[in-house]
């Protein structure tokens, strides 16, 4: 099955990346990416999905299974020894770590975090902590 991020909404790119996800941590980072911004995250991973890959030297989206997903381990190697093929602003590399971490990928500094997002990421971010430590509460 071929992901592609065309015509959909970051929500709806997310959903697509979760079926068949039981982790509620995977389902609460990925929820994450496709409420920022539209889905920035999502729609960058599935664009510049051979270029990440070739620096992982592995998939950063999983298509092993029956539905593709997001490969977190691929994003946390890139996120801790390859960050410059990431490029992206303080903001947007927060929100990235902040789903890794949840993942336990990524360890995030949340000094940091609070003082790159603004109120409606921060509002994201807390909806995607309840979910992973409650499971969906959309």
């Amino acid at each position: 099955m071929t992901t592609v991020a065309d015509g959909r909404t970051g929500e709806q790119l997310a959903e697509e990346l979760l079926q068949g996800v039981g982790n509620e941590g995977m389902r609460a980072a990925t929820r994450l990416l496709g409420a920022y911004r539209d889905g920035y995250w999502l729609r960058r991973l599935l664009e510049n999905e051979a270029e990440w890959s070739a620096a992982a030297d592995k998939p950063v989206i999983d298509r092993s299974g029956t539905h593709p997903s997001v490969d977190w381990d691929s994003i946390g190697l890139l996120m801790l020894d390859r960050p410059w093929v990431l490029r992206s602003s303080h903001s947007e590399m927060a929100m990235l770590e902040v789903a890794a971490s949840l993942v336990r990928r990524c360890a995030v500094q949340l000094g940091s975090v609070v003082q790159a997002v603004d109120d409606d990421e921060f509002r994201l971010i807390l909806r995607a902590l309840r979910e992973a430590a409650y499971g969906d509460v959309r």
